[in-house]
């Protein structure tokens, strides 16, 4: 199971394929009981840790497993969401723009 920090740190290196997404989008790892917490909505994407229920227009509840999965490309953000490995609270529309986002290299 990838640590926090290492999930921070990948998510950081895709920061320039998350500057148009406008949005603030929290990750609660459901393995750890720890949040993050993606800041799109300035120039420069931020993620950082944060609280559980800090403020954001979609919360996705995945295992730190499969979030590192899915910033790597190996888990397709649909078919988590299937499978019922990933939950998403408010905007869909939101979480969709992220999975396309990532999708860019």
């Amino acid at each position: 199971m990838p640590d926090t920090d290492e999930l921070l740190t990948r998510m950081r290196a895709r920061g320039p394929n998350l500057r148009s997404l406008g949005y603030r989008i929290r990750f609660d790892l459901t393995d750890s009981e720890t949040s993050l917490l993606l800041d799109g909505t300035g120039g420069e994407p931020s993620i950082e840790e944060s609280p559980a229920d800090a403020a954001a227009d979609t919360v996705l509840a995945l295992s730190s497993d499969d979030l590192a999965k899915l910033i790597a490309g190996r888990l397709s953000p649909m078919l988590a969401f299937a499978t019922g490995k990933l939950k998403v609270e408010g905007s869909k529309g939101v979480a969709l723009k992220l999975a396309s986002l990532l999708d860019e290299d």
